[in-house]
């Protein structure tokens, strides 16, 4: 039987969706500002979920990981199209557009941990550790956004890191890279589960977080 603690799902639900949408709105911003108006005019500059969520990736997926207690997290929202026709630079564009959107989650992170400083700062490492519930939504929000951008930093399609890997393979490189992109989601999901290729580097940086925040 799961231990289910509806609160603390409630709220790593609410800061994935925020920072997914987040995510998705800043490829359609890049986009935009790379001359591809496709996203903008289908209404993905936004912070509105009903124009980003998938109904697997974004809703089944996390919840069902939140609920079971998968020790990782697998979710996505709908792709921010653009028309490669468009981009003032063919090559180098969509290379902007995809690290638009683990540099957002990036800087979420930033201005959570910034945040939670200043509340050590102001009210002492010592209020702000009994304080339970500040420092379950700081982490909590912080937490979420390093994943989203080490999960979409990996260089497998469909995430966004593919994108810079095929910007520097040879063409013979970029084929395979392509030929991959049917089976990139299983490929994934067999690395996350059987390899710390996210556990890793997430435990350093929130390692990192942690030194930063109460650092005195």
């Amino acid at each position: 039987m799961f231990d289910i603690d509806p609160g603390q799902i409630l709220l790593q639900y609410a800061c994935l969706l925020f920072s997914l949408c987040f995510h998705e709105a800043a490829h359609a911003f890049m986009a935009d500002r790379c001359g591809d108006p496709s996203a903008r005019l289908m209404g993905r500059i936004s912070m509105n979920p009903l124009a980003h969520i998938d109904p697997i990736g974004t809703v089944v997926m996390p919840l069902l990981m939140f609920v079971t207690h998968i020790p990782y997290l697998i979710g996505w929202a709908k792709p921010v199209p653009f028309n490669p026709r468009n981009l003032r630079d063919i090559r180098l564009d969509p290379v902007k557009i995809a690290l638009a959107g683990p540099v957002s989650n990036l800087l979420l992170a930033v201005i959570g941990m910034v945040l939670l400083r200043g509340a050590v700062l102001v009210m002492g490492p010592d209020h702000i550790l009994d304080s339970n519930i500040i420092l379950d939504i700081a982490f909590t929000f912080i937490m979420m956004n390093i994943v989203l951008m080490v999960f979409n930093l990996l260089p497998i399609p469909p995430l966004d890191g593919h994108y810079v890997l095929h910007y520097f393979l040879p063409a013979g490189g970029q084929r395979v890279l392509e030929q991959i992109g049917p089976f990139g989601i299983i490929i994934v999901l067999v690395l996350v589960q059987k390899s710390g290729i996210i556990g890793v580097p997430v435990e350093y940086l929130l390692i990192g977080v942690q030194r930063f925040v109460f650092w005195v």
